[in-house]
Order: C-alpha cells, then sequence, then structure tokens
C-alpha cells in the first residue's frame, strides 16, 4: 500500500449514533476512523477506475 505524500480534509455530517458506533467499530479493529475512511475511500476509486488510477490520471494531466 502507497503512502499519501499530502492530506486534504475531507468534512461531512454523520449520526451522532452511527459515528459512536463506528468509533468503536475502528477501535475494534485497531484503526482510527480516519484510517478506516481512507481505506474506504481508497477501495471505492480503485474499484470503479483500477489499481492503476494514479497512473492515469498523472497521464491524462501530461
Amino acid at each position: 500500500m502507497t503512502k499519501e505524500n499530502r492530506t486534504a480534509r475531507l468534512t461531512l455530517l454523520i449520526d451522532p449514533d452511527k459515528k459512536a458506533v463506528f468509533e468503536e467499530l475502528c477501535k475494534q479493529d485497531d484503526v482510527t476512523p480516519s484510517q478506516k475512511v481512507r481505506q474506504f475511500i481508497r477501495d471505492y476509486v480503485e474499484q470503479k477506475l483500477g489499481e492503476d488510477w494514479r497512473e492515469q490520471r498523472n497521464k491524462n494531466l501530461d
């Protein structure tokens, strides 16, 4: 897994009860909520665009 070079903030609204359950589940898995959300986003992007999405994006910028 490649570590990202930079970060950007993503703010979202979520039901407080769902947030509490999510945080507890993350704690059980020994990951932070931020790590889990990054994993969800990474998996979604790769599912939609493939694992080489960075290479494809960089080619389009050239």
